[in-house]
This record gives C-alpha cells, structure tokens and sequence, in this order.
C-alpha cells in the first residue's frame, strides 16, 4: 500500500513498539541496542520513570494556555537554565529549528536596536546544519537543502569550519553576528578546537558583534557538561537548545544574555505551543535528572569509556573505520565504507547508528547507558565491522570463481 506521507524521508522497513532504557523493540519483540538516541533526543532513555511520570501528572491537569497568561512551570524552568548557565533569559519554542529561526532574529535585532539595523549579517561555517526552514537552510549553506526553493534567504556569509583567518576577512561593514555549532553534528562530528571557538568570542568582542551557539545537538549533558561551550572556557551570547532538553517531547529553548536580547520587546515574536504545561513538565523532569549530584561527572566517565573502546574498535578495524571524533557521549566513526552500508550492517546487528555528512557514522546513546550496554555496544559494532571483511573474501571469491 501507498503510504499517505508526504515522501521527504527513505524510511527503513523497521517500526517500533515500544522502548526502555537504551533499548527498542519491535512488534514482534525484536530488541535493538539504540546508539543513535533519536538523533539525540532521548536523553533519559526511553520510559524513564521520573520523566513518565511528570508527563502523566501535568497531562491530568492542563496541556495548553496560551503564552497570554503566566506559565509557572515555565517561570521555572528558566529560572534553572539561567541558573545553570551564561544566560539572564529564555525562550522556549517547539524544535531547534524554530530556537534557530529567533537566534537569527534575535541577533539582527539587537544591531537594530544599537542604530545598525544593515549589520544584519552573520558568519556561519561551511558543514553546518542550522535546521530546515527558509533561513536556517541559508544559515548552513548546503546546496542539496536549498535547491528548489527559491532566491537564498540574505544575510549569511560561510567560511570553512574551524579556519579563523578565514572569519576574520568575512567580517565587513553589515557583519552583526558569528552562528557556530561548537560541535557540527549532520557535518559529521566534527569538533571545533579551543583556539576556533575562543577566538571566535574574541573576534565578536573586538567588533561588537554577538556570538551565537547551536547547541541543539550537542547540549543538554552530551558532552559531560550541561551545554559543550563550557568545553573552551568561554560562552556565547546566545544558545540555541532542543533535542535532549525535553527527553523526547518536543522542546526548544533560546537562552541569552539580557544584553542580548534587549531588541525583543512586546511583540517582536511569539509562539502558540511553545513553553505549553506539558512540555515544561518534561523539561523540567529532565534538568531534574541531568543536573542531579554526579550525573554529569559520570556522563563525561561513560563518554571516556565510549571513546577508548571505539578507539579499541578502530584499532581493530582499521580497513573500516579511518577516525574518532567527538566528545562525551557525541562520537563519530569516519568510515572508509559507505556510511549508509555500515550503519545497514549495524542494524543487522541490532544496533542504531546515525549517518551523517563526511561518511561518518554518529554515536549518540542515551545518556543513562550503562557500562555494560557500551561494552556490548562496541560488541555489535565490531560485528558490523566483520560485515565488510565477509563481504569482500565474498567478492574475491566470486571473482577466483570466474
């Protein structure tokens, strides 16, 4: 049968029912080991029973009011963030995307309210993914993204990921603003050194311009820390958080500065669902696990734990895999095989991966996995590995045959 779903996505012939922990399953009970996370989504694991549980307290109580009216666990939920972090304030949105889109606005806005509204320009990087509308795909500058859809949305000026010099001569007289994703996590894992990232901030200090961090992927304690600008010692004007700040439920957030954001007054954006009751519980639920005693020290154990036994892996395979990337529990494997081939191989095996560009792989388990579930991880893994020897002593064979 046809599937009535718009065909934006070559969907795997793989459903799940249900999940728990690390774990997926099937209908037909199939247990799969997910390295992947929802694309980083679910940081507590699927089924965790603080955030289950605060879902199904607020559901019985109220899912929506409108941002016209105060939201008390909204208030709190910011409140912890700022607490938690640089910023003075937030905004809460429904995807990354949309945490993007006013990250943009945000920044031009307060070139705006300074007497400079022809700063709107920014400098994004070259492998950067910012998310899928209008403006973001401008912002990342991948061709396959913007073709079909019209003139380029203006304003955004790309230099290669991690080349300083080369963000440096972009900056011209319309230049407002730096957006980076510290870790670039579609472009492949690839992380941003300490002298990139900090001599970004320095090159915004000296030209009055605002910094701006895509954290969607990389925040929310996937990196061992609560957001990874804590990684490189200094922080940005503005961040922009979803994925993993809602366990799985849809929840962005765009934290700033009060300096920062000085141009949104009344009016100058809104939203109808983002902040909702249901999604501040969850949020709320997570920031209770993620900034409880010792949980991030131990996510940043577990991701050196990840790291040396995919470095083992590597060792071991090395006509597959060609580099480590990564950082915590944001790892990726550069293949020296068809991306998509190695993580069929995983699926094979039971284990979810993610492809992404530069034919890596990533590795985004859930930041409650155990020990365990990474050594067996690491397991699997090399089992997808063996996949490719087998197949090559196949084809040599096929061909001694001929």
């Amino acid at each position: 049968m046809t599937s009535a779903l718009l065909p934006t996505y070559a969907r795997y012939q793989l459903a799940f029912e249900r999940g728990e922990g690390a774990w997926l399953y099937t209908a037909s009970g199939d247990k799969y080991l997910d390295f992947g996370g929802g694309i980083a989504v679910a940081s507590l694991g699927y089924n965790h029973p603080h955030l289950v549980q605060a879902l199904k307290e607020q559901a019985d109580k109220l899912w929506h009011t409108s941002n016209l009216f105060q939201i008390p666990l909204g208030e709190t939920l910011a409140r912890r963030l700022t607490e938690a972090t640089f910023a003075d304030q937030v905004f809460f949105t429904n995807s990354g995307a949309e945490a993007l889109e006013l990250t943009i606005k945000m920044a031009r806005k307060w070139n705006s309210a300074n007497g400079a509204p022809d700063r709107y320009h920014m400098i994004t990087f070259e492998g950067a993914f910012h998310g899928r509308t209008l403006a973001t795909i401008a912002a990342g500058g991948n061709p396959k993204y913007l073709d079909g859809f019209g003139p380029r949305t203006p304003g955004f000026d790309q230099v290669p990921f991690g080349d300083l010099k080369a963000a440096e001569a972009a900056i011209g007289p319309q230049t407002g603003a730096i957006l980076v994703e510290p870790i670039q996590g579609e472009g492949g894992v690839r992380v941003g050194s300490p002298e990139f990232i900090r001599g970004l901030r320095a090159l915004c200090d000296r030209h009055n311009m605002l910094l701006c961090f895509d954290e969607v992927q990389s925040g929310v304690g996937r990196t061992g820390k609560l957001f990874a600008y804590e990684l490189y010692g200094v922080a940005p004007d503005i961040l922009a958080s979803a994925k993993g700040i809602g366990g799985g439920f849809p929840l962005g957030a765009v934290l700033s500065t009060a300096e920062a954001g000085k141009g949104m007054g009344l009016g100058t954006h809104g939203t109808t669902y983002g902040g909702n009751p249901l999604a501040m519980a969850c949020g709320n639920a997570v920031l209770d696990v993620v900034l409880a005693p010792g949980f991030l020290d131990d996510v940043a154990r577990r991701g050196l734990l990840l790291r040396q036994s995919l470095a083992g892996l590597a060792a071991e395979h090395r006509d597959v895999v060609a580099e480590i990337r990564g950082e915590g529990l944001m790892q990726g494997l550069r293949l020296r095989v068809p991306n998509a081939d190695f993580a069929a191989a995983a699926r094979a095996e039971k284990i979810i991966v993610i492809p992404a560009a530069d034919n890596v792989v990533r590795i985004l388990p859930p930041l409650i996995v155990s020990d365990d579930e990474i050594r067996e991880g690491i397991r699997r893994l090399g089992a997808a590995c063996r996949h490719f020897g087998i197949a090559a002593a196949q084809e040599d064979k096929q061909g001694a045959d001929t």
